[in-house]
């Protein structure tokens, strides 16, 4: 089997196992293309209806539309404690819309993916891990009011003095900052331990800074953009001059998750000694967190809350494969979901009527109990028609740069109908390094062919297994 060519060519022919020739742009830098970074959302309308293209999105209008109430329902958080099932055959795009709800929520809501089989670990317990993802699902907006000083530093000068403890040296007593902002200018004369954290933040006169009054710490903002220059490439961030007096109240905000907050009490704080040491670099890297340090946790927070101090943003666990849990996860998943700290959960799977794991006699719709079943909304992803599976295949021919010639597309979208859109797609990165051997910059459809000839889709794989088992009618076995 030879790689054709649709143009006469003087060349010798090339082996499948050559390498293509190195080509103009060898040396440019190159990203990996994962399978849904072409999803960007979902691709609704400002109604809240699904275009029938949109963001990514080829199809699955309805099961986008459903997604989208989800969304709005997340983020007005009324929808924490609850369950969404996103079933459907394999390939269909229950990953891809579980991603795209990610992307509406944005980045200040945690999103906590999992796949079911994580859960079976030799270090916690299956519960330990579902309660952890259940609790970095949770987040906590601190915003705390700060009096501060802020500005460009304007002068930075140790003042020093001898040294009381010898006749040798000088020690700085004290140091002198200036900062400036749009409203005015102040002189801080500040004590030594804050010039030590000053020289730890490398910050010198032109960078714009902030010193809290009540804990002394400095924080490095960045530099003035007064000091921009016209590099189009720099290492440093500039900022602009800070508005307002140099003493002021200031708003911090700090985003943690209840799992954060778990995992900083249960690590148990060692002495200095050696022997600490050494056990905390033998010491398993994973700790289980006890309920009870949950409790605390929950009711330090809940003052947090009271006080107004913080706000409790619920977000998103995502469990794909999610009939790979056993009847054990299965009830402890009910018990999290009526907890008063529960995030939004969102479920898929690709099974029809299947055994429950970890029993021998319940087969229950999906692989998942009825009793969680009852607290799902359930949405359905459809199959793809040949017309759409040609507009995902041209999609992401576009997201990873290959060029189809004439006829391609409508092969491609007739392979993925009788085998899978899966298979089709697969088909395009093997189908280019085949036109790049044969000197070709576009993919024709010979390309397509001889891919068929050495790989084969999972249906043809299927019909070659014989009645016994093996393959051929059992010459394998």
């Amino acid at each position: 089997m030879k790689a054709t060519s649709a143009t006469p060519s003087t060349s010798a022919p090339v082996a499948h196992n050559a390498l293509p020739p190195p080509s103009a742009t060898s040396n440019a830098r190159s990203s990996r293309i994962a399978p849904h970074s072409h999803i960007k959302g979902l691709g609704l309308t400002s109604d809240g209806l699904g275009a029938p293209d949109g963001a990514g999105f080829i199809g699955q209008t309805n099961a986008r539309e459903a997604c989208g109430v989800v969304v709005d329902l997340v983020k007005s958080r009324k929808f924490s404690g609850r369950a969404l099932l996103l079933v459907g055959a394999p390939g269909t795009g229950k990953t891809a819309l579980a991603l795209a709800v990610s992307h509406e929520l944005g980045t200040k809501v945690p999103f906590c993916p999992m796949v079911g089989s994580e859960v079976y670990s030799t270090e916690v317990k299956k519960t330990e891990v579902l309660a952890e993802s259940f609790r970095r699902a949770i987040g906590l907006r601190i915003k705390e009011t700060k009096e501060v000083y802020e500005g460009e530093v304007t002068e930075l000068t140790p003042a020093e003095s001898e040294n009381p403890l010898s006749g040798y040296g000088k020690t700085v007593s004290h140091v002198i900052v200036g900062l400036k902002t749009v409203k005015g200018t102040k002189q801080l004369r500040l004590d030594p331990t804050i010039y030590e954290a000053i020289l730890k933040e490398k910050i010198v006169v032109g960078d714009v800074i902030y010193v809290e009054a009540n804990t002394g710490a400095v924080k490095r903002v960045g530099r003035s953009d007064a000091y921009a220059s016209s590099y189009d490439l720099e290492s440093e961030t500039y900022v602009p001059l800070p508005k307002g007096d140099v003493h002021k109240r200031k708003e911090l905000v700090q985003d943690v998750t209840l799992g954060d907050l778990d995992a900083a009490n249960a690590r148990p704080q060692g002495g200095q000694d050696i022997m600490s040491v050494m056990g905390s670099l033998v010491k398993s890297g994973r700790t289980e967190v006890t309920d009870k340090l949950r409790r605390e946790v929950n009711k330090v927070v809940k003052g947090y809350v009271d006080q107004g101090v913080a706000e409790v943003v619920p977000g998103v666990v995502f469990i794909d494969e999610v009939h790979m849990l056993d009847i054990e996860c299965f009830t402890y998943l009910n018990a999290l979901l009526e907890s008063p700290m529960a995030p939004t959960v969102i479920l898929a799977t690709n099974r029809g009527n299947a055994l429950v794991r970890g029993t021998t006699d319940i087969v229950s719709p999906h692989g998942v109990p009825v009793d969680l079943l009852d607290r799902c909304l359930i949405v359905k992803t459809d199959g793809y028609n040949r017309e759409q599976i040609g507009k995902v295949v041209q999609l992401r021919a576009n997201v990873e740069g290959l060029k189809l010639g004439s006829g391609v597309l409508e092969r491609i979208a007739e392979e993925g109908e009788r085998g899978s859109m899966r298979y089709a797609l697969q088909l395009l990165t093997p189908a280019s390094i085949l036109a790049g051997l044969s000197g070709r910059s576009q993919i024709e459809v010979e390309d397509i062919g001889e891919m068929n000839e050495l790989f084969l889709d999972a249906k043809t794989s299927a019909t070659n297994i014989g009645a016994d088992g093996g393959f051929d009618g059992g010459k394998m076995w």
